[in-house]
């Protein structure tokens, strides 16, 4: 049973940090490739990150440029989100996903798993 588990998000004030994890099992985790995708209420699920299954290249969403650093620990099959400066406008339910293969998928229909994310809000 595949499974993917994110955890890490909650409440945060402007400018400072939280590290989202996203625990996987029931699938070869170094075979695929993992991105973070985010929905505020009542929108479409947008990419944010990716990163490739041999951990040697990261894409990031303009918007999260040089604030959020994406990595992956394949031995303990965990993906993790580094969100630096948090900015109100970060405030969404943030997911993480699963492609088999070694290269990033840009658009969410082409995942083939999804977690059921977790929320983060960012406010004073």
């Amino acid at each position: 049973q595949v499974q993917l588990v994110e955890s890490g998000g909650g409440l945060a004030q402007p400018g400072v940090s939280l590290r989202l994890s996203c625990a996987a099992s029931g699938f070869t985790f170094s075979s695929y490739a993992m991105s973070c995708a985010r929905r505020a209420p009542g929108k479409w699920l947008d990419w944010v990150s990716g990163i490739v299954s041999d951990v040697s290249d990261t894409y990031y969403a303009d918007y999260v440029k040089s604030r959020f650093t994406i990595y992956r620990d394949n031995a303990k099959n965990t993906l993790y989100l580094q969100m630096n400066s948090l900015k109100p406008e970060d405030t969404e339910l943030y997911y993480c996903g699963g492609s088999s293969g070694s290269w990033i998928r840009f658009h969410v229909g082409e995942y083939d798993y999804w977690g059921q994310g977790t929320q983060v809000t960012v406010s004073s």
